[in-house]
């Protein structure tokens, strides 16, 4: 039973990774989800030994039990891993709304444009001028 978890284990864990690898934002939190799940379910297999119930037992024949700390330790692990995908999703349809893109290239790419597009330009002090401000010109260095 323990090898068929530790395969189910590690094919999860193995997709989460290739989807890591990917330029698209949504599947690299799929894949961070994943691999967080896998996670879980590793700490989960781990505690699926059994011993003696943690409290006496009330009757006389005692019934092996597993260790709860390790399905606590789970439990959180699994609402800190929703909490994190929730929030990185919320930020990509942020990112979406503003850039129109998921795709990492993409936004490498303008922001590489956006950034020597600021280097060429000079700043605009005439506004600034217009309002009466006095403004000294900018060092430029050679």
């Amino acid at each position: 039973m323990n090898l068929v978890f530790a395969a189910a284990i590690g094919v999860i864990f193995g997709a989460g990774v290739h989807l890591l690898l990917q330029a698209d934002l949504l599947r690299v939190v799929t894949g961070l989800a994943l691999v967080a799940n896998a996670a879980s379910l590793t700490l989960m297999s781990s505690g699926l030994t059994r011993g003696r119930e943690p409290i006496l037992p009330l009757t006389g024949d005692a019934e092996p039990a597993s260790d709860p700390v390790v399905q606590a330790l789970t439990l959180t692990a699994i609402v800190i891993g929703f909490a994190t995908t929730a929030l990185l999703l919320a930020l990509i349809v942020v990112l979406y709304r503003r850039r129109h893109s998921v795709d990492l290239d993409d936004l490498s790419r303008e922001e590489a444009e956006a950034a020597a597009r600021d280097e060429a330009e000079e700043p605009a002090l005439d506004a600034w001028r217009e309002l009466g401000l006095e403004v000294d010109e900018p060092e430029v260095a050679r």
